[in-house]
């Protein structure tokens, strides 16, 4: 394991440009030998070691949200670290692959959706590293558009507002149905404050939403069981990581796209990595 150098100055390795941050199924996921790098942030440690490896002949960082073990609460995530490491290694781009419910019948499992919008409705998580200073960040789309469209291919679906919940647990009857009734699509609990935190960095950012189960709302069952939605997505892990393999191959090679530099005029309260 390669340790950093010191806190806030890490040791760049090789290139990694792009970050895939996913499930702990992704670790297969390099085409060579990877290395692993260990990562210290002024937020503490992100959830695991980053390894960084070969991708469709790009080099590309791979970090478990949920930890090697799963043993992160979609609530105890280190989102901050997670983050700030990423951009500390010199990543600009990041693709967030996850597990979504969905909140209309005509979206079922295993359906794969790139959404536009989104929707916190999480309390109590650190979403942002601007705690001093006036800094207000443009967030009216979420998401990079040049990364949302290297993620569309046949058969995904384009589109769609994704509700995040607090958790761990899931949405009551009435919940789901709020949110649908609100025109919203997906329901998750992992993509806030990721995608706030990746603008507020600079970085280029987009999710691919891999739908498990539909939710309490929608199915007149009884309700959405977390191990259903675990072997729904273990059902169909290998095309989706086909598909942000594609995606990654397809990214452009370029900078940040100006939609998402949003700091161009303004002093920051703190020095970015």
């Amino acid at each position: 394991m390669t340790e950093m150098a010191a806190q806030g100055a890490p040791r760049r390795v090789d290139g990694p440009d792009m970050a895939v941050i996913g499930g702990s199924g992704f670790y297969t996921f390099f085409d060579t030998g990877a290395e692993v790098v260990d990562v210290e942030t002024p937020y503490g440690r992100p959830s695991a070691p980053i390894t960084v490896g070969e991708v469709a002949g790009r080099r590309t960082a791979f970090l478990p949200r949920h930890g090697a073990r799963h043993e992160h609460a979609p609530h105890t995530v280190p989102y901050r670290a997670n983050m700030w490491a990423l951009r500390s290694l010199g990543v600009h781009k990041v693709f967030a692959p996850c597990a979504a419910g969905s909140l209309s019948p005509g979206l079922g499992r295993g359906a794969i959706v790139v959404p536009d919008q989104l929707v916190d409705r999480t309390s109590g998580r650190s979403q942002t590293y601007f705690d001093g200073g006036a800094v207000h960040v443009q967030f009216a789309d979420p998401y990079c558009p040049d990364l949302r469209a290297a993620a569309l291919r046949p058969g995904t679906v384009d589109g769609g507002a994704m509700v995040v919940v607090e958790g761990p647990r899931f949405s009551t009857r009435a919940e789901s149905r709020w949110f649908a009734a609100q025109g919203w699509s997906l329901v998750n609990m992992t993509g806030h404050p990721e995608a706030v935190l990746a603008r507020e960095l600079e970085m280029c950012y987009a999710t691919l939403a891999l739908i498990t189960d539909l939710d309490a709302g929608v199915d007149v069952g009884q309700g959405v069981r977390a191990v259903d939605a675990f072997a729904e997505f273990e059902r169909n892990v290998g095309p989706f990581k086909d598909l942000v393999r594609a995606a990654i191959t397809a990214a452009p090679s370029t900078a940040v796209c100006s939609h998402c530099r949003v700091h161009e005029g303004v002093t920051l309260p703190i020095e970015l990595p």
